[in-house]
């Protein structure tokens, strides 16, 4: 698809340009990719931590989980307490490419996460190329996330920009589809390879 008429690029950031994967931490724990997928999927859920995301603090969500799960505490414990162990770095294919759209001066650069509030300042210390966004909205700290249409019209209102001249880039289909109808163009994010081809294809020379 051709579209020349794009001014604002929105980036996810987990699994897009941050490698943030619980499992960097829980193959450390667990003796089997079974035993941590069970854990992962029953325990310490990703509908859990999206909660975290909206804005329950961690310790909160951490208690509820150790009072239903009390078998798993150390494990549950270890989620938040040793958090920065599931950050594998930033994705280098993707700092390229955001590299370059910064450089050009071309695209105002947004970031709209699902983040904690809690856990955010950590990844921002870490890596500079969070620096480079002209601004970042952070679920934690708005108290609402994707995929809510209120959390989308969020950043357009806060950085003047236009829904129709926006791209949104993401790795969950669920979000991408969000943005979608609310009148964002989108991409699902797969690979750098990928994101470099389809900004090509929206003339976005990278």
């Amino acid at each position: 698809m051709q579209n020349k008429n794009i001014e604002t690029i929105i980036f996810d950031l987990g699994a897009v340009l941050i490698d943030w994967n619980p499992r960097h931490l829980y193959r450390k724990i667990f003796s089997s990719e079974e035993e941590m997928e069970n854990f992962l999927r029953d325990v310490c859920t990703s509908d859990w931590n999206e909660t975290q995301d909206e804005g329950r603090t961690l310790a909160e969500g951490t208690e509820l989980l150790v009072n239903s799960f009390p078998h798993h505490e150390e494990n549950i414990r270890a989620y938040y307490g040793r958090w920065d162990e599931m950050l594998g770095g930033e994705i280098e294919g993707t700092k390229n490419i955001l590299h370059r759209l910064k450089e050009s001066g071309q695209y105002k650069l947004y970031a709209l996460t699902n983040w904690s509030d809690e856990t955010f300042p950590i990844a921002w210390a870490m890596y500079p190329s969070l620096h480079w966004f002209d601004g970042i909205v952070v679920s934690g700290k708005e108290k609402m996330r994707k995929p809510a249409h209120a959390f989308f019209q969020l950043l357009l209102d806060r950085y003047n920009a236009d829904a129709h001249t926006s791209l949104f880039i993401d790795d969950n289909l669920r979000n991408v589809l969000a943005a979608r109808e609310f009148g964002i163009d989108t991409i699902l994010f797969e690979s750098p390879e990928q994101l470099k081809t389809a900004l090509e294809n929206r003339s976005i020379i990278i």
